[in-house]
């Protein structure tokens, strides 16, 4: 494993980038395999909208009905606000906003845009652990190796950033609950990776009331569409499906890690909807399965792991072990 780059200077890598994927392979974007990114590739099904969905402004109604659903999801406590967002990303963009700039401490490798966005605060970003930051960045589970954090592995002063995007696969594992008896901490959710709906755009932060509102602020009004505000309550609110969803992901993340490994890539984490393997050459393996439209996530800061999310149909399931035979 190469050795990490000063996070300011490191790309912004994510996953996805298909439209580049198919001007250098080939091949239409459609018939491509996207495993490059942790979305459930089985999403959840769109329910009936309402009238005005679509043309009105989402009211309070709604949006009252969806952080009822997200308290409920989540079991948040009372003394804490509910802010949803349009994706956990334009969260991510304004939280550095709410402090004035000092030390944050970002441990890598993790998610990449949490330190871009501190970063273009003019924040200082520190990636060895200390105890003089002044804010600390955790995400739960660390994406990519699957790393958990545990309550009493949370640092004891500075404020606190949970980011809790990958947690649905398994929430009683959730750090919620210790925000209640922990100031200055904000926890968020992304509802696009466990539901498979990235495209929504639908996100939440949870926190005290007064620096929750500062974002409520920054992001401003009628932030979350109508079809969000509906389509995320009835998700929220079908807990069998978040059940059943869990146990069929968990079944397939073993069933990757079969086929990878009976291809020669050795485990090295992550979670149900992503799993990280050392493939010896990235590179290389990334080429391999890109020539048969194949698309996967490499990063640049290892010459070895290669991250790939889950086939969805049993299609795809063949395409993948055919292009590794």
């Amino acid at each position: 494993m190469t050795a990490l780059n000063d996070i300011s200077d490191s790309p912004r890598d994510h996953g996805g980038g298909i439209d580049a994927a198919a001007q250098r392979w080939g091949g239409h974007r459609d018939a491509w395999l996207d495993l490059s990114t942790g979305i459930n590739p089985c999403p959840y099904p769109l329910p009936a909208l309402p009238n005005g969905a679509w043309t009105a402004l989402p009211d309070a109604a709604a949006h009252a009905a969806l952080v009822a659903a997200a308290r409920a999801f989540w079991t948040v406590p009372r003394e804490l606000d509910v802010l949803p967002c349009p994706g956990a990303s334009s969260a991510i963009a304004r939280l550095p906003t709410l402090g004035a700039p000092g030390r944050v401490y970002i441990p890598l490798p993790t998610y990449n845009e949490h330190a871009a966005a501190f970063h273009a605060a003019g924040w200082e970003i520190a990636t060895d652990a200390e105890t003089s930051a002044d804010a600390t960045v955790l995400v739960h589970p660390n994406n990519p190796d699957g790393r958990w954090w545990s309550a009493e592995s949370l640092p004891r002063t500075g404020w606190l950033v949970l980011d809790e995007s990958f947690c649905d696969v398994a929430p009683e594992r959730s750090l919620v609950s210790a925000v209640e008896s922990r100031p200055n901490t904000l926890i968020l959710k992304s509802f696009g990776k466990f539901w498979g709906l990235a495209g929504l755009r639908l996100g939440f932060v949870i926190g005290a009331p007064d620096q929750v509102g500062r974002l409520r602020d920054r992001i401003g009004p009628w932030a979350v569409s109508g079809p969000a505000l509906a389509i995320g309550t009835a998700a929220l609110r079908d807990v069998g499906w978040a059940s059943a969803t869990r146990a069929r992901l968990a079944t397939d993340a073993a069933r990757l890690d079969h086929v990878m490994q009976t291809a020669g890539a050795a485990y090295v984490g992550g979670t149900s909807l992503f799993r990280l393997y050392d493939v010896g050459d990235a590179v290389a393996m990334q080429e391999r399965l890109a020539a048969a439209h194949i698309w996967t996530r490499r990063f640049p800061y290892s010459d070895s792991w290669l991250r790939l999310g889950l086939p969805g149909c049993e299609a795809d399931w063949n395409r993948l072990e055919s292009a590794l035979g």
